[in-house]
């Protein structure tokens, strides 16, 4: 089980490393110049200056010359100053991720609150009007956008009703972004949940639990949703990468304060090192997210401990 977990840990650590070079590469091939956007509503801002500053921020030199000293850093614990206010990269990220987090777990909470009983509701009831109606319901999850769902929600609950806050951060400003990527992979979480269910319904240890008599209801909680769990575990936890996601676009909506809204300010101002570290922070929680499912998977499954 070691050799394993040590196996995942260091496939995650390439991930990180990967990332890493992908956003330095893509980054800089974004059109525009970041000091020249800073100070694009300075007066008498001379070209001379400007150079000073590109200079001094280490912008003048070559990509794989920027990337070796941000590397070289990086391996020191620490990600840079911000071009714009020249604020702890770092730091800044650690006040906003907190804010982040608590929006996927909330959305993640919704998602199997609704999802994991729609989805074994289905898979019980297949080929009836209840299986068609709840699988519809998912198609339609699935195909809404997060920004249109998130923009209705908005005109009905805050603008029309007035029952919610418009933005913030509160508990209660919480609600809508969090049912805004909640609802979205609800629908996901009852189709996989469906399958999976009915996957372990066709087992022949199925079939004996109900010729010995059993009934349904314990047939379909005791055996059939304990064992159609794994592959649910597993959707879960890319779910919740997914979420981390998408809540790039719902921190904007919503004016969510956390890393994804910080990332889309740092992208229009060509901030260099504030997209490199949300890259960073982004990847490193994919994988430690990926990292514990495979240490659950490994104490669950005895076939990968054997392996």
């Amino acid at each position: 089980m070691l050799a394993y977990l040590s196996q995942r840990l260091a496939m995650g650590l390439v991930t990180i490393f990967a990332a890493t070079v992908a956003v330095t590469l893509l980054i800089h091939l974004v059109p525009g110049d970041p000091v020249q956007i800073m100070y694009a509503q300075s007066q008498g801002t001379t070209p001379e200056q400007l150079e000073e500053i590109r200079a001094r921020l280490g912008l003048d030199q070559p990509i794989v010359v920027q990337y070796g000293h941000y590397l070289a850093r990086l391996l020191q614990g620490d990600m840079g100053v911000t071009i714009r206010g020249e604020q702890p990269v770092f730091g800044l990220l650690m006040a906003r991720l907190p804010n982040t987090l608590v929006l996927a777990f909330a959305a993640m909470l919704i998602a199997v609150v609704i999802g994991l009983p729609a989805g074994f509701w289905a898979a019980a009831r297949r080929g009836g009007w209840t299986d068609t109606l709840i699988m519809m319901a998912a198609i339609g999850g699935v195909s809404i956008p997060h920004f249109w769902l998130g923009l209705l929600l908005l005109i009905w609950f805050s603008v029309d009703l007035g029952w919610l806050p418009v933005a913030g951060g509160g508990p209660m400003s919480l609600v809508l972004p969090a049912l805004t990527l909640g609802l979205s992979n609800a629908a996901i979480v009852a189709r996989m949940t469906r399958s999976a269910m009915i996957d372990v319904m066709e087992q022949d240890f199925v079939r004996t639990a109900h010729a010995k008599g059993l009934p349904k209801a314990v047939v379909e909680y005791r055996h059939v949703l304990r064992s159609g769990l794994i592959p649910i575990v597993t959707m879960m936890g890319l779910q919740f990468s997914y979420m981390m996601g998408g809540a790039i676009v719902v921190e904007n909506i919503f004016a969510w304060n956390g890393i994804g809204r910080l990332a889309v300010e740092a992208i229009f101002q060509r901030d260099y090192p504030v997209i490199q570290g949300f890259i960073l922070v982004f990847a490193a929680t994919v994988v430690v997210v990926m990292f514990l499912l495979d240490l659950v998977y490994a104490l669950v499954d005895p076939r990968i401990r054997r392996s």
